[in-house]
C-alpha cells in the first residue's frame, strides 16, 4: 500500500493518512493482525512531523481500526473479535445518523428520494468495488486505483519499513 499526502490539500495530513489506511483495510490491502510502520518511520518517510502520524494512529485506534500494543507498535484490528462488537454497533448507529443528516440536507435542497438512493448506491458500489463484498467471513480484496499528481508517499508493507516516494 502506498500512502500519499498532499501538503496543499485542505484536509489535514492526519486525516489523509487515516482515510488512506481505512481504504486499504476496506480493499484488503491491510489485514487483521498486520503491523503498520512505526510512527517515526512513517513520519520520516513522508517528511512530516511524527506527532501528525501519531494523531492519525490514535484516531484509527479510537475508531477501532487499529490496536496499539505498546512498544510493539500499531496493528490492524480484527473487526470480527467479540470485544469489538460494541464498537461496531456504535459505528453503525453513527453511520445511520450521518446518512439521515445527508438525506435531510439533500431533501432541503430539493433533491428527491430516488436521487438520494441512486447516489448512495453508487457510492456503496464504489466503496465495495462495484459488486465485491468484504465481511467477517472472508475478504474479497480488489485492486486499488492509483492517483495522479505530485504528492509525498510511503509504501506500507506490514510494518517492514519498506518505503518509497513519488513526485
Amino acid at each position: 500500500m502506498i500512502l500519499r499526502i498532499d501538503q496543499k490539500a485542505e484536509e489535514p495530513l492526519y486525516l489523509q493518512i487515516r482515510s488512506q489506511i481505512i481504504g486499504a483495510i476496506a480493499r484488503g490491502e491491510l489485514v487483521a493482525g498486520q503491523a503498520l510502520p512505526s510512527v517515526r518511520s512513517l513520519a520520516s518517510d513522508l517528511g512530516i512531523n511524527l506527532h501528525t502520524v501519531n494523531k492519525a494512529y490514535a484516531v484509527l485506534r479510537d475508531e477501532g481500526y487499529v490496536l496499539m500494543r505498546g512498544r510493539s507498535g500499531a496493528f490492524i484490528a480484527d473487526p470480527c473479535e467479540e470485544d469489538r462488537a460494541d464498537r461496531m454497533q456504535i459505528e453503525l448507529a453513527k453511520m445511520e445518523d450521518e446518512l439521515f443528516e445527508l438525506a435531510l440536507a439533500h431533501r432541503a435542497r430539493g433533491g428527491s428520494w430516488g436521487e438520494f438512493l441512486e447516489c448512495a448506491q453508487a457510492q456503496a458500489a464504489r466503496a465495495y468495488g462495484a459488486g465485491e463484498r468484504a465481511d467477517c467471513r472472508g475478504a474479497n480484496p480488489s485492486a486499488s486505483a492509483g492517483r495522479s499528481g505530485a504528492a509525498q508517499c510511503a509504501t506500507v508493507r506490514g510494518g517492514s519499513g519498506v518505503f518509497g516516494t513519488e513526485g
